[in-house]
């Protein structure tokens, strides 16, 4: 099977190498446009660009699909199916109905569950117990195409999004390869995504994970787990922004939200029904540290607000 493959982080990185290693013809990898990385903002490219290199695969970073250059380059390579993991950007319908096999998403979530950009997160953060890998093949909506296949695991206790990232791509990998194999035997069974059960996981900008001491313990350590390792869930002691690595439930209670009740090395805060304890925590311009070794340094008062 003649595939070109469609992907940009490392996440997307995984399946390529499967695909690769799986002996696949795959005549291109898209990813997008190399990006400014860092404080000194290195032009860096991503990680399907540099696995497609080491294998001398060529690749194609469009700023745009819709300007009908990639339609011409894709109807060039005469993919047999396009394979999308992580991509970013939406496949217009003539680029949709090229393959013969169809465009194929592997997609972080167990649609109609989590569409959208950031399935892994939201997942914990919402406080899902399981979640799991789909492929489906794509329409021009975001992840409303039929549901091809998919693949159940459930949620750790105290497992982070980096955590689950790592554990769902080389799953979502080995799904696509099923996938693929029953498509050209011609075993596939698409089923239409029930509407009535669909959620959405929006794009995740830094102030989300700004924590709201009004909600239940749960909601906060789950909100702590599901924005690591980007963008960090934090909030503002004293006027310093300090994020807030790991917490788990603490067993203080107080009349208000938002309050330290324990800063005698430990830091515990108020929240909705309970407390939640600031195990590791990075302050402002600092490294990563207890909450104990912060306290330490920098002295919190019991009673001090949490903004």
């Amino acid at each position: 099977m003649r595939i070109v493959f469609m992907g940009t982080p490392d996440y997307a990185a995984v399946t390529l190498q499967k695909l690769i290693d799986e002996k696949y013809d795959i005549a291109a990898v898209f990813a997008q446009p190399d990006k400014p990385v860092g404080r000194k903002q290195i032009l860096t490219p991503p990680e399907t660009k540099v696995l497609a290199q080491k294998y001398d695969i060529p690749v194609y970073q469009p700023k745009t699909l819709r300007d009908g250059e990639a339609y011409k380059v894709l109807k060039e390579l005469n993919p047999d199916a396009i394979v999308v993991v992580a991509y970013g950007k939406i496949l217009p319908k003539e680029i949709l109905d090229l393959p013969k096999y169809g465009c194929i998403n592997g997609h972080a979530s167990l649609l109609p569950k989590l569409r959208g950009s950031a399935p892994i997160q939201w997942a914990i953060v919402n406080g899902e117990r399981h979640t799991g890998v789909t492929t489906q093949l794509m329409d021009e909506g975001i992840d409303t195409g039929d549901i091809l296949e998919t693949a159940i695991t459930e949620i750790g206790v105290d497992e982070t999004a980096e955590e689950l990232f790592d554990r769902l791509a080389p799953l979502s990998a080995d799904l696509m390869i099923s996938t693929l194999r029953k498509a050209e035997q011609g075993v596939l069974n698409p089923v239409k995504q029930d509407e009535d059960d669909a959620t959405y996981a929006p794009i995740i900008k830094k102030e989300m994970a700004h924590l709201d001491f009004n909600k239940t313990v749960d909601e906060i350590c789950n909100a702590v787990r599901g924005f690591y390792s980007w963008p960090c869930a934090y909030c503002f002691i004293n006027g310093k922004r300090i994020k807030v690595i790991k917490a788990k439930k603490a067993n203080l209670t107080a009349q208000e939200c938002g309050v330290v009740i324990d800063s005698n090395n430990k830091l515990v805060i108020s929240c909705k029904g309970g407390s939640v304890e600031l195990i590791t925590v990075q302050p402002e311009g600092a490294k990563i540290m207890s909450a104990s070794q912060m306290l330490n340094g920098h002295a919190i008062s019991k009673g001090t607000v949490v903004e």
